[in-house]
């Protein structure tokens, strides 16, 4: 049943059938600069390169937050994390037991329910995130006509898991699932070991082409959050064989100290689970292709958050990444969990046959609110209130593009971390629950990696940013911020 509020959003602007599809591609912990396009030089992504050949290219985009659900958040609701409901990795700590994070709420209004009253088929495919099947925040109450796939992020820390969720039920998938978290410290890491019967990927793959094949004649809404190359480590076979052996001679195999699952060839690991998932891309574009509806299609790409942080071991990333051998971040600060920007620019392409200039390029500064207001633009629907995001389709478009307010970042996760930026300006402050370290100021169009603090010679300009932070937002009750909400009541 749609709400009393989307009522208002019935009325379109153009016919169903003439409506544009729309695919939008979330990457999970894909770093900036883990795709050639961007200017990766080990890693193998070639439908993505040649997704940006055939579009444009985002060189400042970003995500809304530094990590999965909060991110996921922001992007479907159209609301920045000074105003999401979600604002950290909510799980068992905050009440909800497994599976299934924190959900948001009956009242959020997603970007799927809007496209549905505008005449949408909507699926999504992939990890979810934002609360388990059995409450508010389920994809099936949240604007989805079919879900499949990882309903609980800590679930989708294996590929080999015991289920998928299907709709409102779930799809046991292996009979011997493998869990996402092991150490091995002695003997031979062998991948097999860590393999089971069914590639969770590809069957969320099969799936997602399956809805693709049963409404190529509607105008369809599909989600496609993927969850490669977030670890656990577990790449098919066929790729491996792809990367040379010589890359893990210095380091060795990984064996879980870490977190997550021991592998042999950790390096050629990595990359073979994002050459998998670029594959897994090209496949929905050949079939998009096979069905004649490219031209028709705005197929959006990006990332959830920057490549896996590091750990105490200087070899390995968390999960046996080894980000700096790839240049994972393409030389930006920070990594997953961080505010800095190697920990929120994200790659972002995007293809819209007749819109988008073919192998061209946009610096618009622009994160993860947007996409809300430019799809309901794209759709022909008015937008619902209360979003915090710009239009980008004057970006896509070839055309200036100017925010309509600046871009606001609060994370609870990691000390908790604020940001603003009023491009080219970045303000960040660290663990601001505590408030004891001081703003810091960036200017990014002249220093990308943050490596000057301006903050003492542009007070003004500091001031401005600090201000905004405080005043563009919604205070919540289950993460509150005492340095602007006050002491928190008893």
């Amino acid at each position: 049943m749609i709400r009393s509020l989307l009522a208002p959003l019935l009325i379109a602007s153009a016919s169903a059938a003439s409506k544009p599809n729309i695919i939008f591609i979330l990457a999970d912990d894909l770093g900036y600069g883990e795709v050639g396009c961007y200017g990766q030089e080990k890693i193998k992504t070639p439908h993505l390169d040649q997704l940006a050949k055939e579009g444009l290219r985002f060189t400042h985009h970003y995500t809304g937050a530094a990590v999965c659900a909060p991110a996921r958040c922001t992007l479907l609701t159209g609301r920045h994390l000074g105003n999401a409901e979600i604002r950290s990795n909510g799980d068992s700590k905050n009440g909800r037991p497994f599976p299934g994070q924190w959900p948001i709420s009956d009242e959020a209004i997603t970007i799927a329910e809007v496209l549905k009253t505008a005449g949408y088929i909507t699926g999504g495919f992939g990890k979810w995130g934002l609360g388990p099947t059995d409450s508010t925040g389920s994809p099936m109450t949240q604007g989805f006509d079919r879900f499949y796939g990882y309903n609980c992020q800590r679930n989708a820390h294996s590929f080999y898991p015991p289920f998928l969720d299907d709709d409102l039920s779930i799809d046991p998938i292996n009979k011997n699932p493998i869990p996402g978290h092991a150490r091995q410290p002695k003997g031979e890491v062998l991948a097999d070991t860590y393999r089971a019967e069914i590639y969770a990927p590809d069957r969320i793959l099969e799936e997602a082409l399956d809805f693709l094949d049963s409404n190529k004649d509607k105008p369809f809404f599909l989600y496609l959050p993927f969850v490669e190359p977030h670890v656990a480590m577990h790449p098919p076979q066929a790729w491996m064989d792809r990367y040379p052996k010589e890359w893990d001679d210095e380091n060795g195999p990984y064996r879980g100290q870490n977190g997550y699952l021991p592998h042999p060839r950790p390096r050629a690991g990595y990359a073979s689970m994002i050459s998998d998932l670029d594959e897994h891309i090209g496949t929905v574009l050949t079939r998009l292709k096979e069905h004649g509806l490219e031209e028709n299609t705005l197929v959006i790409f990006t990332s959830d958050n920057g490549t896996t942080h590091p750990s105490r071991d200087p070899k390995f990333h968390v999960g046996g990444v080894d980000a700096p051998f790839f240049n994972s971040s393409a030389g930006l600060r920070g990594w997953k969990g961080s505010l800095y920007e190697g920990g929120i620019r994200v790659p972002t392409i995007v293809r819209w046959p007749g819109k988008t200039e073919a192998g061209s390029t946009t610096d618009a500064p622009s994160y993860f609110p947007d996409w809300f207001p430019t799809l309901c633009s794209v759709a022909g629907t008015e937008k619902p209130d209360g979003l915090d995001g710009s239009d980008l389709t004057s970006a896509l478009t070839g055309k200036e593009f100017k925010r309509s307010k600046p871009m606001v970042w609060e994370f609870h996760g990691y000390g908790l971390q604020l940001a603003v930026t009023d491009y080219p300006w970045k303000a960040i402050r660290q663990q601001a629950r505590k408030g004891k370290l001081p703003w810091e100021l960036y200017n990014l169009q002249d220093d990308p990696n943050e490596t000057n603090n301006l903050a003492e010679k542009n007070p003004d300009i500091l001031k401005r940013l600090a201000h905004i932070s405080k005043t563009d937002r919604t205070p919540s009750e289950r993460l509150p911020l005492p340095l602007y909400d006050g002491p928190q009541k008893k």
